[in-house]
């Protein structure tokens, strides 16, 4: 019964996530439905005692990163660097090239910090165009865009400021290059089994005689590409972001070293560095961006900075209280006498890190969130995943690169937030372009699996 109970919760939450309701609201109301059939004194303690201290601790951890994430997205895409990046790419390789391209592109502008909903909203436009030029049929764009946008880039490449490489970083005392040639192996896959899959699918398009099509929804105006920035320049914050953020997790530690202690009047600061590392290094590349953008960009962004920086806080703070509400579900439900049943029967898989693999990216899958999948997982479960990978002589980055990968496994099903706004924005339905969007989640998920492999194999991370 106890098992039914915390299923029963999972599920209640899935679907209203998937009907379109706030996971704000409703995650707490499903995890005290759940405290409610198995205890109903529980209800008020869990709730203040586990619900909202896990969720404000995720709020005091991440909130910045969101909203510098979300702040430095919206200043890339009002300076006008973002159509400078999509333009220049396009001319390099060609618009006979069209899904490479918009790939690139996207993979560019996520791992350079760019929000994966702000990538959609600019890189549409130009892939509309130059899937109508080259006739490819419009039905094909969200599958390339969550290609490049929502797999190799967000979790898979080392140094990926996205928060779903950032969030294992604090249970794993690792950071966000972890496991750098398993990460690589991961994105190589993706990237070459992804674009073979989409260039299938155009070929077979091409086949039945199939082109761009006619009487679409949300066709973008023609883009004009007159007076954009210098495509170098456009890429220079992007770049910074990069570079600072490896300098900043190797230079940190030996400023601050693994604590730090401050004797204030009054209140004693101690403060556990190394659990702050990779979010500190992010936070400081992320502003350095910021300002380098404003720097060069001033005249741009100055007219509309005051309400685009109004839309990216309160994109950030939905984002973060989502995440933060399925991370209070997660604690919640790990409570739980039903949850024993989970996690008893994940451990039974033999292997710490297929353990690990499936628990994220079927978690992930439920909430239809990567970030709040891992973070269920993560702070249910991750102290038994240390043990049994220290057991099995498995280093942390490794149990940290397979966790952020298994969270873009399956979280991208219909019920996922990009997902609904990718295809809101390109005007399409999930009964028209849904197959491949799950097709590249198919791929996604396999790559976790294909880096279990390489490294028990060969060792390498």
């Amino acid at each position: 019964m106890s098992f039914i109970i915390v299923l029963a919760a999972l599920a209640l939450l899935m679907l209203v996530a998937y009907r379109g309701y706030s996971v704000i609201l409703f995650a707490p109301v499903c995890a005290l439905l759940a405290v409610l059939f198995t205890d109903p004194s529980y209800v008020l303690p869990m709730f203040s005692g586990i619900f909202m201290e896990k969720m404000v601790g995720f709020v005091k951890l991440y909130f910045p990163v969101f909203m510098l994430g979300a702040v430095f997205g919206k200043l890339i895409e009002l300076s006008g660097y973002s159509q400078a990046i999509v333009s220049a790419v396009i001319r390099v390789l060609g618009r006979e090239r069209a899904m490479l391209s918009i790939v690139m592109v996207c993979a560019i502008l996520t791992y350079g910090g760019v929000s994966l909903f702000v990538v959609v909203f600019a890189v549409y436009p130009f892939a509309a165009e130059m899937f109508r030029q080259s006739d490819i049929p419009k039905r094909l764009i969200p599958g390339t865009i969550a290609l490049g946008a929502f797999t190799f880039t967000m979790d898979s490449l080392p140094g990926s400021p996205q928060i779903q490489n950032i969030i294992p970083t604090t249970f794993f005392k690792t950071d966000t290059w972890a496991a750098p040639w398993l990460g690589v192996i991961g994105s190589v896959f993706i990237l070459i089994v992804g674009l073979s899959y989409l260039s299938w699918r155009r070929r077979q398009a091409l086949a039945a005689g199939e082109g761009y099509g006619s009487g679409h929804h949300n066709e973008p105006a023609t883009v004009a590409l007159d007076r954009l920035p210098h495509p170098l320049l456009a890429l220079l914050p992007l770049v910074l972001v990069g570079v600072l953020n490896k300098y900043f997790t190797l230079a940190i530690p030996k400023v601050f070293g693994a604590s730090f202690t401050a004797n204030l009047p009054g209140h004693p600061l101690v403060v556990d560095v190394s659990k702050l590392v990779a979010i500190w290094a992010v936070e400081g590349a992320l502003l350095a961006g910021i300002l380098v953008v404003l720097a060069f960009a001033w005249k741009r962004v100055i007219a509309h900075l005051a309400d685009g920086s109004r839309a990216a806080i309160s994109g950030a703070l939905l984002a973060s209280m989502n995440t933060a509400s399925e991370y209070g579900f997660g604690g919640v439900i790990a409570a739980l006498p039903g949850f024993l049943v989970v996690s008893d029967a994940l451990k039974s898989v033999p292997n710490p890190l297929i353990n690990e693999a499936v628990t994220v990216t079927a978690l992930a899958g439920i909430t239809g969130s990567a970030s709040g999948g891992m973070s269920i997982a993560l702070a249910a479960m991750a102290d038994s995943f240390i043990q049994a990978a220290q057991a099995a002589h498995i280093p942390m980055e490794v149990l940290h690169r397979v966790a952020s990968m298994a969270s873009g496994g399956m979280d991208t099903l219909p019920h996922n937030g990009a997902v609904i706004t990718l295809l809101a924005v390109t005007g399409l339905t999930h009964r028209v372009s849904y197959r491949d969007i799950f097709a590249i989640t198919m791929i996604k998920t396999a790559a976790v699996f294909v880096v279990i492999a390489a490294f028990l194999l060969t060792g390498v991370y």
